[in-house]
C-alpha cells in the first residue's frame, strides 16, 4: 500500500471525503489510462481507484488511523460488477464502511457509483478487501490501538 501525503490533488474532481450515513464518501477522479478500449473504467485500473479512496478515510494526518500508513497490508480483496461504469461518469463516489473489526486487521466494504448517481441507488461496483495492520520493522501483525478501533468501528456496518 503507498504512503499518503495529507491532502491530495483535487484538480480532477477528487476530494478528502467526508462522513455520511452509510459510511465514508470519496470522489475519485478517472484518468484517461483508466479506460478499456470500451470506454469503461478497466477493471485493473478499479482496484488502484478503491485505493485512492481509501487515502483520506485511514491514511490523512488527522485520521486516528494514521498509524497504519507504517504499515497495512491487503490480505484478501473481491470485486463484482453489477453495472457499467464509464469514463465519461467521473469522478466516481466511493462509499466505504467497515465490515468487520479484530485486533490486527478490518474488512472494508465498498459502492462505487458514477458521479450523480442517487445515494441510494444500486452500486455499479460492490467490492471488499482485508486489510492487516503490519509492523514493518518485525514483519508481522501488529494490534490496532483503541483509537484506531473505534475509528474503524463508527463506520461499522453489519
Amino acid at each position: 500500500m503507498s504512503d499518503a501525503g495529507d491532502h491530495r490533488d483535487d484538480s480532477l474532481g477528487g476530494d478528502d471525503g467526508h462522513r455520511v450515513d452509510a459510511g465514508y464518501l470519496v470522489t475519485v477522479p478517472v484518468r484517461w489510462s483508466d479506460m478499456d478500449v470500451f470506454q469503461h473504467i478497466n477493471h485493473a485500473r478499479m482496484v488502484t481507484l478503491l485505493e485512492e479512496a481509501r487515502i483520506p478515510w485511514l491514511f490523512y494526518d488527522e485520521r486516528p488511523t494514521v498509524g497504519l500508513r507504517k504499515g497495512c497490508l491487503v490480505a484478501d480483496l473481491h470485486v463484482k460488477y453489477q453495472g457499467q461504469v464509464r469514463h465519461d461518469e467521473s469522478p466516481i463516489e466511493v462509499t466505504m464502511f467497515t465490515t468487520r473489526v479484530r485486533a490486527v486487521d478490518f474488512s472494508v466494504g465498498y459502492e462505487v457509483r458514477p458521479k450523480g448517481a442517487a445515494p441510494d441507488s444500486r452500486p455499479a461496483v460492490v467490492a471488499s478487501t482485508q486489510l492487516v495492520s503490519f509492523d514493518v520493522d518485525t514483519q508481522r501483525p501488529r494490534r490496532m490501538t483503541a483509537p484506531e478501533k473505534d475509528y474503524l468501528m463508527s463506520f461499522h456496518r453489519p
